[in-house]
C-alpha cells in the first residue's frame, strides 16, 4: 500500500517545480527588438507567466507533459533587466541585457580559445585578453557532449566578459561580437558549441543525412572519435538551443571534410537548411570561414574550399570570409584569428546593421574570355576599385591547354578591371587556376585588403 501510495504522487514530484535549461541564466542575453522564446517544465496544466522588467509579460498554461513554451517581446538594446518565471514556483534571472545573440560552431578553429592552444598562441591575444573587460559581451560556452537521441538541455553558464573567462572562449567568436559591439555599443551574447577535429555530419540531425548518405543507427556513442560520428554532436550540442532566439550563425568548419569535397558541397547547404528550418526563424544569416592554407599531404584542400564558396553563392543570406592570407603550412590552427573573426563582422555589419559603406569580400572570379592573343581574361565581382598590388604582374596563377596539364603563368592586371593570364608553354589556353592547392600564397587582392578566394575556371575531375 506504501508503493501504491508512492508511486499515485510520483508525478507531482517530477513536476514540482519549474525547470528550465540553463541556456536561461543570470547574465544572459536575449535578443533585441524581437518575440523571443522562453520555455521550460513545470507541473502540467500550471498557468506560467513570464515577466521581463522592462513591461512586457506573457502566459501560457503547461500541457499534459508539463512542458510549455511561451514568447515575450523584446525591447531596443538595453538593460540590466530581470526576467521572472511564475508557475508552481518561481525563478528569478537578473542581469539580464536585451541585444544582439549569436552562436558560433564549428571544430577547433572555432573552439581554439582567446589564449590560445599549447605551443600555437593568437596573436595579440595577450592585448586582448587585458582590454575583455566589457561587460556588454556576454559568453556561453556548451560543454562537449555527444548522444545518441536528441537531448533538451547542455551544460554552460553566462559569463560576463573579463580576462579570466575571455581567455577561454573562442577566439574567432569573441573577435566578432566585439568587433560589433564595438561599431553598435549594444550588447552581445555569444554561444560557442563547438568540438575539435567534428565533422559536418556530426552536427546534422538524422532525418537530413538520411537523405543524402547511409546512415546506420548506433548504439553507443564511441569513445574514440564521437565528434567523427553522425548526428551524435547535433543532438546533444545543438539540439537544446534550437528554441532560443537568435540573430544569426557564424560557422568554421571543414578541415575535417577535406577528402570528401563533392559530398560536403551537398551537405553544407544541407545543414545550413536544416539548421534555418528548426529555429524557425526564416533564412537566418549564416557567415563561416573558408578554410585557411596548411600543408596537407596527399590531397588538395583546394576542393573544400571551392565547395565552400559554391555555397555561398548559391545559398541564400550566406557569406564567407576569406583567410587565404591567414594560415600557415605548418599549422592546422592558424594564429590570426582576430583577422577573420573580424572579416566575418564586416558581413553582419553591412548586411544586417546598416553599414553600406564598407566591403566585406575580396574579389570573386565571374566569367572568362579566351582571347585572339593566347590569353585567357578574368572577370571578377567585388573589385570595382581594383587590386592589390596596383599595375603589378600578379603570382598564383596557373594555365592549361586542352591537354589539362596546368604550368605556371603570368598574370597582368588590365585598366577595364580584368586580369590576363597567359604562358609561353601554352599557346592554346583553356583553363585557369588560381592559388587552387592545399597551401597556396595569397597574392590578389581588392584596395580593401580583402583576399580572393582560390578558384578554377574548369570542372575536371583530377
Amino acid at each position: 500500500m506504501k508503493i501504491f501510495t508512492f508511486l499515485l504522487f510520483l508525478p507531482c514530484l517530477v513536476f514540482s517545480q519549474i525547470e528550465m535549461p540553463s541556456i536561461f541564466d543570470d547574465n544572459m542575453v536575449l535578443q533585441r527588438h524581437d518575440h523571443v522564446s522562453v520555455w521550460g517544465t513545470d507541473r502540467p496544466n500550471t498557468l506560467i507567466k513570464v515577466s521581463g522588467s522592462w513591461d512586457e509579460e506573457a502566459t501560457v498554461r503547461s500541457g499534459n507533459s508539463g512542458e510549455w513554451k511561451v514568447k515575450i517581446k523584446t525591447p531596443e538594446a538595453g538593460g540590466p533587466y530581470t526576467l521572472t518565471v511564475e508557475g508552481s514556483t518561481k525563478k528569478i534571472f537578473k542581469d539580464v541585457l536585451i541585444g544582439e545573440v549569436w552562436l558560433c560552431s564549428g571544430q577547433s578553429n572555432m573552439e581554439m580559445p582567446l589564449k590560445g592552444y599549447k605551443n600555437q598562441p593568437i596573436i595579440g591575444s595577450n592585448e586582448a585578453i587585458l582590454n575583455a573587460t566589457n561587460n556588454q559581451i556576454r559568453l556561453f560556452n556548451v560543454k562537449r557532449r555527444a548522444s545518441l537521441e536528441p537531448l533538451n538541455n547542455v551544460a554552460g553558464s553566462w559569463e560576463k566578459s573579463n580576462p579570466l573567462t575571455a581567455k577561454e572562449f573562442s577566439a574567432v567568436a569573441y573577435f566578432f561580437g566585439n568587433k560589433i559591439n564595438e561599431l553598435l555599443n549594444v550588447p552581445i551574447g555569444l554561444i560557442n558549441t563547438s568540438w575539435g577535429s567534428s565533422n559536418i555530419e556530426s552536427w546534422m540531425d538524422k532525418e537530413t543525412l538520411s537523405e543524402y548518405k547511409i546512415i546506420e543507427d548506433l548504439k553507443e556513442v564511441p569513445e574514440d572519435k564521437p565528434q567523427k560520428s553522425p548526428y551524435l554532436l547535433y543532438n546533444g550540442m545543438l539540439h537544446p538551443l534550437q528554441n532560443f532566439t537568435l540573430k544569426g550563425f557564424i560557422w568554421y568548419q571543414g578541415e575535417a571534410n577535406r577528402f570528401n569535397a563533392e559530398e560536403y558541397s551537398k551537405l553544407f547547404p544541407a545543414m545550413i537548411q536544416q539548421w534555418r528550418s528548426q529555429w524557425n526563424q526564416g533564412d537566418l544569416p549564416f557567415y563561416f570561414v573558408q578554410i585557411a592554407p596548411f600543408g596537407y599531404k596527399g590531397m588538395n584542400a583546394g576542393y573544400l574550399r571551392e565547395a565552400q564558396l559554391k555555397t555561398m553563392l548559391t545559398v541564400n543570406n550566406t557569406g564567407m570570409a576569406v583567410s587565404l592570407d591567414a594560415g600557415d603550412c605548418n599549422r592546422i590552427h592558424p594564429a590570426q584569428k582576430r583577422k577573420v573573426g573580424e572579416r566575418l563582422a564586416y558581413w553582419a555589419l553591412s548586411k544586417n546593421y546598416g553599414f553600406d559603406g564598407i566591403t566585406f569580400l575580396g574579389p570573386v572570379y565571374e566569367k572568362m574570355d579566351i582571347t585572339n592573343d593566347g590569353k585567357i581574361k578574368l572577370y571578377f565581382k567585388f573589385s570595382e576599385n581594383g587590386f592589390l598590388p596596383i599595375n603589378e604582374t600578379q603570382t598564383g596563377f596557373q594555365i592549361a591547354g586542352p591537354n589539362k596539364i596546368f604550368y605556371p603563368a603570368k598574370a597582368v592586371i588590365n585598366r577595364d578591371g580584368t586580369i590576363s593570364v597567359f604562358s609561353e608553354e601554352v599557346p592554346n589556353p583553356v583553363a585557369v587556376r588560381y592559388a587552387f592547392e592545399s597551401c597556396p600564397e595569397a597574392t590578389l587582392f581588392n584596395t580593401a585588403g580583402l583576399p580572393a578566394s582560390s578558384f578554377r575556371t574548369d570542372d575536371w575531375d583530377d
